[in-house]
């Protein structure tokens, strides 16, 4: 079987690694609208936290690498300079590894194939795009890059609207257009639709690959109403949708044809998109691995 997934960070970082112990074909595909330069280096969120999660080095809160230092902040502290914006001694070299292969013209694609594989990740994770791709909110303050807004405010701030600069041009890398259009199944992971899957869907191609697609199945971010972690449920409410799974089902309206629920969210109407109650937290590799399986024998 080969599987398309589109994933954000943690949660669709953690299911990625529960495919990947399964006798399937795998390609992930990435969010790259929360990357940023900072540093004088190109940071790349979501991908990192996918390939450290896949080679099993991610941090204890899914994100950055297990046992980073912290001498470069803390140096660049003592000089005046903003950190908000933590990047780890290890985390760093990832990215001067990175940026220093963007400057010589290398694509983003190649890039993330070529740091997967020093990192020994035998899974396929690419870009959604190897353009640039930023995403940006609205709040009270006005427009704020993504990350303003996420890490340096604490995503505190009522968002109005979002936007994908650069949406109109950036197309979809050939790796990932392949993976779509190969695929038996499009997975879409437990991220947050709105700022983590949607920007990849407004990449030229992505979304034309996926509608009218059968199957293609959602994996919940919430439970109980709240996300596991970020503010997926606050941004669905603030941009208009119902509370709960009423909610991700509307900002996947037209897109999925399976969702996986928990068990505990109330009962709602699904229309034509199937739901399965189960167990969604993931946070451990066995429990990544469960729901995986249990997707595979559900949609087949």
């Amino acid at each position: 079987m080969k599987i398309a997934m589109l994933s954000g960070g943690v949660g669709g970082a953690r299911f990625a690694r529960g495919l990947s112990t399964l006798d399937v074909e795998t390609t992930v595909i990435v969010n790259v609208a929360d990357d940023l330069e900072v540093y004088g280096v190109t940071v790349c969120p979501d991908i990192d936290t996918v390939l450290y999660t896949l080679a099993g080095v991610e941090g204890p809160e899914g994100w950055g690498r297990a046992g980073d230092t912290w001498s470069l902040m803390e140096t660049l502290s003592e000089w005046g300079e903003d950190v908000s914006f933590r990047v780890g001694d290890r985390d760093m070299a990832m990215c001067l590894y990175r940026t220093e292969r963007l400057r010589r013209g290398i694509p983003l694609c190649e890039v993330t194939a070529q740091a997967a594989a020093a990192l020994g990740v035998r899974t396929e994770v690419v870009p959604a795009t190897d353009d640039r791709l930023r995403t940006w909110v609205r709040t009270e303050l006005g427009w704020m890059d993504f990350q303003t807004y996420f890490v340096r405010r604490g995503h505190r701030d009522r968002v109005s609207e979002i936007r994908f600069e650069g949406s109109e041009i950036a197309a979809v890398c050939a790796r990932a257009s392949e993976a779509l259009r190969r695929a038996d199944l499009i997975v879409i992971g437990p991220s947050n639709p709105l700022v983590s899957i949607h920007p990849i869907l407004a990449v030229r191609g992505v979304r034309e690959l996926v509608e009218g697609r059968r199957p293609v199945v959602a994996v919940s971010p919430l439970k109980r109403g709240r996300a596991f972690r970020g503010p997926a449920a606050d941004l669905l409410a603030s941009l208009g949708h119902p509370p709960g799974i009423a909610g991700v089902l509307a900002a996947y309206r037209g897109l999925v044809t399976h969702l996986v629920v928990d068990p505990e969210e109330p009962d709602v109407a699904a229309d034509d998109v199937e739901l399965l109650r189960t167990d969604i937290d993931i946070r451990s590799p066995e429990r990544a691995r469960r729901l995986a399986w249990e997707i595979l024998k559900w949609v087949n």
